[in-house]
This record gives C-alpha cells, sequence and structure tokens, in this order.
C-alpha cells in the first residue's frame, strides 16, 4: 500500500468527483493521506474529510501565501484543531520567496516561527513548504531543538539535506522528480538514509510524468516510486513498502 504524506483534496479540482475519489483509493493500493490545510478554513476541511474517510487524515497550519492576510483568530482556529485525534501534523507552514508580491520575508519568518513553537508545544510533526527560501528555512528549523518535521517536495541541496539527517528531519517527494528538468533531487533522493524518506503527490499539483500537466491524485503514486526506486537503484516495491512504514512512523498512525 501507498502512503500519500502530502494531498489538497480541499481544493476546488476535486469539487466534482471528490468524495468518489477518496473512498475508491484504498483499492487503487493508497492505504492512507494526509490532507494539508493552507489557512484556518482548508484546515477545517481537511479536518472534516478525515473524520468522514477512516484512511484520511489532516495537517493543520497556515502556508506563507497566506501570511500577509491571517490573523489572532486564525492561529486560534489551527491551535484548536490540533487537539483533534486525526489531526496528525502542523502544517503545511514553511517559507516561499519565489513570488515577488509575496508577504514580506521578517512578516513570513514570524508565522513560521509561531507555528514551530506551536507544534514543538503540542508533541507534533511539522510540514515544511520551502521554496527559494533554503537557508532561512535551515535556520528557523534549528532553532528549535526537539522539534521533528519533513520538508515537503524537497527542493534544497544534498549538504542541507545532510545537516537535516543529523537533525532527525524527514523528506517526501513528489511527481516533479519524473520531470526531465529534475537535477537536485536524484542526487538527494540517492544520499539519504532510507528511514528518512517519503512519498507524496502535493495533488492536484505535479502530476508525475506521463501525465504532467494534468490533475494530480494519489493513484498515481506508483509512478514518483519508480522514479525514486531507479535513483536509489532497488525496486518500485520497496520504495512502496520502506516509505509507507517511515510514513507510519513519522505520523504516528498505525491503520
Amino acid at each position: 500500500m501507498f502512503f500519500d504524506t502530502h494531498a489538497h483534496y480541499d481544493d476546488g479540482r476535486f469539487d466534482a468527483d471528490r468524495e468518489e475519489l477518496l473512498a475508491a483509493l484504498p483499492a487503487k493500493g493508497v492505504g492512507c493521506v494526509v490532507n494539508c490545510g493552507s489557512d484556518a478554513p482548508s484546515s477545517r476541511v481537511s479536518l472534516d474529510l478525515a473524520r468522514r474517510f477512516t484512511h484520511v487524515y489532516a495537517a493543520a497550519g497556515i502556508h506563507p501565501e497566506a501570511a500577509g492576510e491571517y490573523g489572532p483568530e486564525d492561529l486560534a482556529a489551527v491551535e484548536a484543531m490540533l487537539g483533534e485525534e486525526k489531526v496528525v501534523a502542523v502544517g503545511e507552514i514553511g517559507l516561499d520567496y519565489y513570488y515577488a508580491d509575496a508577504a514580506p520575508r521578517e512578516t513570513q519568518l514570524e508565522l513560521l516561527r509561531i507555528q514551530l513553537r506551536l507544534a514543538l508545544e503540542k508533541d507534533l510533526p511539522v510540514v515544511i513548504h520551502d521554496r527559494e527560501a533554503h537557508a532561512d528555512s535551515l535556520m528557523a528549523v534549528k532553532e528549535l531543538p526537539g522539534l521533528r518535521g519533513v520538508f515537503h517536495c524537497y527542493s534544497g541541496s544534498v549538504e542541507m539535506a545532510q545537516e537535516l539527517v543529523k537533525l532527525g528531519w524527514y523528506f517526501s517527494f513528489g511527481g516533479a522528480v519524473t520531470f526531465k528538468n529534475a537535477r537536485k533531487a536524484p542526487e538527494v533522493i540517492a544520499a539519504l538514509p532510507p528511514e528518512r524518506l517519503m512519498l507524496e503527490t502535493d495533488c492536484p499539483y505535479l502530476a508525475p510524468v506521463p501525465f504532467r500537466g494534468k490533475r494530480c491524485d494519489s493513484s498515481l503514486l506508483p509512478y514518483t516510486a519508480a522514479a525514486v526506486a531507479a535513483f536509489r537503484g532497488v525496486t518500485a516495491e520497496e520504495i512502496e513498502l520502506l516509505t509507507w512504514e517511515n510514513a507510519c512512523t513519522f505520523f504516528g498512525v498505525r491503520p
């Protein structure tokens, strides 16, 4: 079975068939999904999906793209959700310096630090979004010894990965590793300790080849697993089993 550690089934692109798609995943070999919020409303939807589907879990958090809009009530809502049984992580949180019109870096860092401290208080792992912000992302997570987490769709260097490995962090990879322009990922995937590797889709985004550009969903994980297996010189079946066990350990679930 596959474990999709990062999905966004709250996205509007699933409005037409969300229920049917999620219900069918176990029969397609997907045993678990973590749906990640990006603000308070989407975190509530993630929790609702987790309550209604046995194989779905939720993460609650405020994404850096919402850093310029959140208020105290949003943080309070996220904190309240972190006490729910099926909420297994704080996320998706992090830093995104890619867009010119993004919230100021200082604002993003403040929001990230607030949520990292909250995760440490609640003894929950965090799901980190790091886009064009490698140095600050690493700095922020190193400020809190004992913090646990995963860099989703990891795009940093082998050297940064090695620092994070020493801190006990995990790494998840999605369909982007199947793209022809994937450069760093193959080297990082080959170098990682096997116990720190997980799979994700980030659906509806980043569908793997040969579905690139189309809507992604968790049933496409085997294509990513095959690419990861090739980078590590093992079979896709080994990657399927390895990443399932790693994800269960990371999120503290045993379906």
